[in-house]
This record gives structure tokens, sequence and C-alpha cells, in this order.
């Protein structure tokens, strides 16, 4: 048997794939690219904005299209908690779906499809109050569906092994999330907060070294938000010093995403700058930089709090690489708000920002308010904030030059133009998928997973340049092989 697994969204939607992937094999499923060879097609969905819920229904209703008879077609995550009636009306091929905190079950979804026992009826399948899911499964657009196990399902369910990728792997450490942000659709189809155990992690975590991986990407709605739920916040510095003592020396990095403003503590800051493993790294998406904005978002706005971690980081970590978030054209953002952001990002100079347009979400409390910003207004206002990161990002990567760094190599490429070999990769400055790369011109050979010493010799406003420290690796034109620390 053959499955075809589709992720869309964030690298939570990842991880949850990733522990399919690793329950269908051990089921002697294998995997396939070809659509039109798999037994089974699973979309892993993302319902976050209404453009990611538009390119989950599409992905599925192309699949749908093309499937063939004998194929099992399985909706899986957000999009599915979050309008599931939704995917059974405009996908009708669909067979199954598997809620956000169900996907455990995967293997008894696929036998209750081809057994077509256990149905019931389509009405089973709500959403229950105070923002917590129901996590069901269902069989069919044209049968009636079935409910998986337990609904109150968590994550005191062991997760298997996920497979790693060029030596880095996401950890997720909990799900759902209890902020009040007024433009976030998360808690109405994530829940509230859910910590996992710290030793179900941290086994999780020394599983994932063993398996290869030389970097662990710690995420969740919101890390530093991990263990309130038991009644113990500022677990966070707990859990990643137990995971850095508890794992070998084939962990280099453990990198932070994530966090939310106010919940960076004086403990939080003393084990990244006191933990080798743990890079000077951090991801802390604050959304908007004035005030007003934010308290109409239901953010922290109190930005002296920002300004006072940002000091305690830097001061702890001289080298820390910083990086945010922004949401431009929010309803009411007025022109001068808009250059509180921009005066806000010239004063904390983030070495990365990533930006988006609003998108106003069908029932979040941002899609009712007034004065919504014109389409126009937010598109100008969103390459206006990036043509003012991108030289203080330049500068940042130009502080770069001259130093050797430890890059994880991602994979290999070619120079525009020349057809000469490049080699991609990644520093502690960058997180995989969302940051930039150091590229590394003339090396082939090197495996994805390897880590080598970089001597940074350029740099541009997105990404850095360097050669190897020792000349003769792989390089294009004598092909010497050399020890490199790679994977086991």
């Amino acid at each position: 048997m053959k499955y075809h697994l589709v992720t869309l969204g964030c690298p939570k939607n990842k991880v949850d794939s990733d522990g399919m992937e690793m329950l269908l094999r051990s089921a002697n499923y294998r995997p396939t690219e070809r659509q039109q060879d798999a037994d089974v097609l699973i979309v892993n969905t993302c319902g976050f904005l209404e453009a990611a819920k538009e390119e989950s229904i599409g992905v599925l209703q192309e699949l749908g299209r093309r499937k063939r008879k004998h194929q099992i077609l399985v909706a899986a995550g957000c999009l599915v908690q979050r309008n599931g009636a939704e995917v059974v009306e405009r996908v009708p091929k669909v067979d199954g779906l598997l809620g956000t905190r169900r996907w455990m079950e995967v293997l008894e979804l696929l036998a209750q499809i081809r057994s077509g026992k256990d149905r019931r009826r389509l009405e089973r399948y709500t959403m229950l109050g105070d923002a917590e899911p129901t996590n069901v499964s269902y069989l069919g657009a044209n049968h009636a569906p079935a409910l998986l196990g337990d609904p109150a399902a968590d994550f005191a369910v062991a997760t298997p092994r996920p497979p790693v990728t060029a030596g880095s792997a996401y950890l997720k450490i909990s799900d759902g999330c209890n902020a009040p942000c007024a433009f976030c659709t998360i808690p109405s189809f994530k829940g509230k907060l859910r910590s996992r155990p710290l030793d179900a992690i941290v086994d999780e975590a020394s599983a994932l070294v063993a398996a290869g991986a030389r970097e662990l990407v710690i995420v969740a709605q919101d890390t530093t938000d991990y263990g309130r739920d038991h009644g113990e916040p500022n677990s966070l510095p707990r859990l990643l010093s137990a995971i850095c003592n508890r794992t070998d020396e084939r962990l280099r990095w453990v990198r932070l995403m994530y966090a939310y403003p106010g919940h960076v503590s004086d403990e939080l800051i003393e084990v990244m700058a006191t933990q080798p493993k743990i890079v000077p790294y951090l991801d802390m998406p604050l959304q908007h930089g004035d005030p007003r904005t934010l308290r109409r978002m239901r953010r922290p706005s109190r930005l002296e709090i920002v300004y006072d971690h940002i000091e305690k980081l830097r001061a702890a970590m001289p080298e820390i690489a910083l990086r945010t978030t922004f949401i431009v054209g929010y309803p009411g953002e007025t022109e001068e708000e808009f250059q509180g952001l921009l005066d806000f990002v010239r004063a904390i100079e983030f070495d990365k920002v990533g930006a988006f347009t609003f998108s106003p979400e069908p029932g979040t409390p941002s899609a009712e308010q007034p004065d919504p910003v014109d389409e126009e207004v937010k598109q100008e206002r969103y390459a206006r904030l990036m043509e003012t990161q991108q030289p203080i990002s330049l500068r940042k990567n130009q502080a770069q030059v001259g130093r050797t760094l430890d890059v994880l190599v991602e994979g290999e490429g070619e120079i525009e133009g020349s057809g000469d070999p490049l080699l991609l990769a990644r520093s502690y400055r960058d997180a995989p998928e969302i940051d930039g790369l150091v590229l590394v011109p003339g090396v082939r050979g090197v495996a994805p997973g390897a880590m080598i010493e970089v001597h940074i010799n350029g740099a541009m406003e997105y990404d850095l340049v360097g050669e190897p420290l020792i000349a003769e690796v792989f390089s294009s034109k004598r092909m010497t092989a050399i020890e490199l620390e790679t994977p086991r």
C-alpha cells in the first residue's frame, strides 16, 4: 500500500504530518510522490487565513478530480477542525476527515473507511462551546460519519518519532492557545492551550537526535506559555534545560520560535544565554509597533516591555538574531499609526522581519471592526515596511562578514547563468523555511544534514555568502573527500 501526503501551512502541521507518516510506515504503507500510484491521499490542511483555506480546498478538489475508484482521500488538520462541513460540501469525493488532535488515529480512520463500520450522522461533526473542538473523524461525503475514540484525546498520547529532514526537525511542545488576539482564528479550532508532558517531549527530542537531527526547532502557538495549563507558568526554561541536558552531543542547535511578548522571563533569557546548545536566536511575533493598533488587536500594547526584553536579550547574548512578524492594514490603522510601526522598526533594528497584509477572518472580532483599510493602501504599506527593513537587514548581514560560522547543509543548487555548483546552508541566524541562507559557491557533494565551518565573505539583504574553512571540501574542480560531520 502506498500513500501520498500533502502538508500545507505552518511547521506545527509538519510535525503532525511527520507523525502520521511514521504510523503509516509502521503499517507497511510506503510514500509516493505520484498521486496516481497512491492507495491513500492525505492533505493536512491549513485554516488560519481565508487564502490558506482556499488553497487547502483547491488542493483537495484537484486530488478529488483526479482520484481513482480504489483510492481513499482524507482531509486532515486545521481546516477540517474549523470548517469540516464546508470541506464535505465543496469536496464531494473526500472519504474521511481527521481533526487536529486526531492525526494519531489515521490508521483507525482508514480501517473504518474500508470496513464502513461504526457510521454515524453528519450532525455529530460539530464544534462544542467555549472554543473546544470535538476532534472527531468523518467517513465519506456519501457515507455517514464516524466518531473515533475519546473526543478529549490530547498530548498525553505518545507521539511517534517523526522523520528528520536535512538534519533539522520541529519539536511541538503544546497545542492550542489562550491569547485573546482579535484577528486570530486558532483558538476557535485548536482550543485552549494544552501542554505536552515534559518527559514525553524530552523522549521525542532524544529519538529525533538518534534519527539524525542536529537541530531541534521548538514550536507551539505560544512556546513561552508552556506549562501554564498545568499550573506551572514559566516552565519553558526548565523544559529547554531538560532537552539540552538529556540529549547527547549529536544535538548541536536548539532554536526557539513563537515567543509571546511579555512572557520572555529573566529565567528564559538566562537559560538561553548559558546552555551552549540553545542558539542565540529568538522569534517573537509582535504584530505591530503602535500601541493604538495593538490595543485594537487585543495584543500587549506596552512597548516599554518589549524594549526591556530586547535590551536584556542583547545584553545576555550580544550575537543574538531577533526575528518578528507584523500585520499591516489592520482595521482603523491610520497613517500616523503606520508611521509608528516604521519608527518602531527603525528603533529596534530587528535582524529578521516578516510581514502580512491584514485578512479579515469570519468569526473573529477583527472582522467586525470598523474603518477597514483599502487593499491598495495595505499593499503600499507592506512595500514601505519591507523597504524600511531591507537596509537594516543588510547592515546586520554585513556585520557577519569576516566571521567563521558553523552552518547546517540543506542541499545543493546552481549559480544562475553559469551552472556552477552552489551549496545551500543555514547558520544559527536562520530558521528553516522562513529566513535566509548561507550560499557557498563552487562546492558540491556535501550531504544534507552535515555541519561545516564557513568563512563569511559576502552579504546581501537576506542571504550570506561564504567559503568552506577547509578549501578542499568537495570543490567543483577537485573532488577531494574529507571527513565531515554527518548524521549517523
